[in-house]
């Protein structure tokens, strides 16, 4: 009988769902006609004014195929079966996220590869079950968190690295005061992105319990906007 009833199948959309995502981001991420329109790559080159290719780049360049990646949610557009592409089969390709609708979609571009799994969970607190990652990647997720999110995402990341492993972050960061974008941005981050600014105001690596037991290599995109950060576990 549930299944007949529409209104009862979208609450599905919704079980578990954090707060924070329900009340800031329902209209990107959870309401599930919604992510069906937006889920495309047109969509994330509009979001990230026609950088969306050198910023995946910068990911999909740190992977090396046969290794084990854990990407900790899903990404919109073509990024996950590309990141799965190159670990290839003699690897293992990992996608976590913590909304059902997100999982929906991200299996349905993985389904094809046996090497990957996607499973539902929190970003803060999933554990490798078996042996640790090669690489953990969290791509513009940082800046759609509340703080307290960003000191359990960040650590629980770096706590499972290991000796030799990489995490890549990928997301915004303070523009140069030159670069025009930034004024838009501000009138964005105050209206639809309120945890955003958090990544203007410091590094990534402070976020980070024990930051000296890492190396930390940032780059900047698009005069300040972006950022790609590579840590290495020394």
């Amino acid at each position: 009988m549930t299944r007949n009833h529409p209104k009862l199948d979208e609450d599905l959309y919704y079980e578990g769902v954090p707060d924070y995502m329900t009340e800031v981001y329902d209209w990107a991420y959870v309401d599930p006609k919604r992510v069906r329109l937006l889920d495309r790559n047109s969509v994330v080159k509009t979001l990230l004014f026609t950088n969306d290719q050198r910023l995946m780049q910068s990911y999909l360049d740190e992977i090396t195929p046969g290794s084990r990646v854990w990407q900790v949610a899903h990404v919109y557009g073509d990024l996950v079966a590309r990141a799965a592409d190159k670990v290839g089969p003699a690897g293992a390709f990992h996608l976590t996220d913590i909304t059902p609708i997100q999982i929906e979609h991200g299996s349905r571009k993985l389904a094809a590869k046996p090497w990957t799994r996607v499973v539902r969970a929190d970003a803060a607190h999933w554990q490798a079950e078996d042996r640790p990652y090669d690489l953990i990647c969290s791509f513009f997720l940082l800046h759609e968190v509340p703080e307290d999110k960003k000191y359990l995402i960040v650590n629980n990341i770096l706590d499972q690295l290991p000796k030799g492993g990489k995490a890549v972050f990928v997301d915004y960061h303070r523009p140069h005061p030159l670069q025009p974008i930034g004024w838009l941005l501000r009138g964005v981050n105050a209206w639809l992105e309120p945890f955003a600014k958090a990544l203007w105001d410091r590094e990534i690596c402070t976020y980070a319990r024990n930051p000296a037991a890492f190396a930390w290599q940032k780059k900047t995109f698009f005069g300040g906007v972006y950022q790609r950060v590579v840590v290495t576990h020394a």
